[in-house]
């Protein structure tokens, strides 16, 4: 491939070869892991949360001039949501709210003849992401229905190391290496977004400045919804112990509230948007 960086060859679609592309994360400053990718496929990019978490202050604006820096536009969905909108949504059961999320980014996944959309990875870590790779797996589905061709679809990891990538399936995964120059402009980005500095200095300790020279976009299987793992998720754990210490009045846990979204969202994609 082309350009600042390089893609080991397999029969997938490119994910920035030329299709039309589109980036769905559930917080703004996700772009950063695949920044690289960013600047090649300059997707419509598209944020659930305003990424506030408990503080109250988005994080938008780091987002959008990052974006326009990079030759990415926002979609029609940019921060429709406070993070502590959703999690109330969720511990509610207010699952319409998710639905009409995944009906309008199919429809607009469709009108803007999205090929390939890369998202945030369900890890079990943050219930934000993991409701992310729901309603993208959703409306990857509506908008083949739209169109008659389902965009192909890949996902990220945001906790794992940049290079967890499934070795045994080399042709389900893109693996890009930025060269000298796109991987400076990453380290600027990351460098120019300062709600995250404490997130970037975290994973730099973790696992070494080098390991982000790869950017790995991880097939997604075609089944119309995934549900998580049926372990518990660090998610609940963390929860009660926030409960406990007084900081959460409620634990948000996956059986209770994320699996009921798990099954509407299946609903929602086996019936199609009418």
């Amino acid at each position: 491939m082309a350009g600042p960086m390089a893609a080991e060859p397999n029969s997938r679609p490119r994910a920035g070869g030329g299709e039309r592309a589109a980036l769905v994360i559930a917080h703004p400053g996700h772009e950063l892991r695949v920044h690289g990718w960013l600047e090649q496929a300059r997707p419509e990019v598209f944020v659930l949360t305003d990424g506030s978490g408990h503080t109250g202050r988005s994080r938008l604006a780091s987002t959008s001039r990052l974006l326009a820096r990079a030759g990415a536009r926002p979609g029609g969905i940019y921060g429709r949501l406070t993070d502590r909108d959703l999690y109330a949504a969720l511990l509610d059961g207010q699952l319409d709210v998710f639905v009409r999320l995944a009906v309008e980014l199919g429809e607009a996944l469709a009108r803007s003849e999205i090929d390939c959309v890369v998202g945030d990875a369900a890890e079990g870590y943050n219930p934000a992401h993991d409701v992310c790779r729901l309603v993208v797996d959703a409306a990857v589905v509506l908008a083949g229905r739209h169109r008659g061709q389902r965009p192909a679809s890949y996902d990220f990891p945001l906790t794992q190391s940049p290079e967890a990538c499934p070795d045994a399936l080399p042709c389900a995964a893109l693996h890009y290496r930025l060269d000298e120059i796109a991987f400076a402009r990453k380290v600027a980005a990351a460098a120019d977004y300062p709600e995250l500095a404490g997130e970037v200095d975290a994973a730099l300790r973790a696992w070494g400045r080098d390991v982000f020279r790869t950017e790995c976009l991880r097939l997604v299987p075609s089944a119309p919804v995934r549900a998580a793992a049926e372990t518990e998720p660090f998610y609940e754990r963390h929860g009660a112990t926030r409960v406990e210490s007084g900081r959460y009045p409620r634990v948000l846990r996956y059986r209770e509230h994320v699996l009921p979204l798990v099954r509407a969202l299946e609903s929602l994609a086996e019936r199609g948007a009418a």
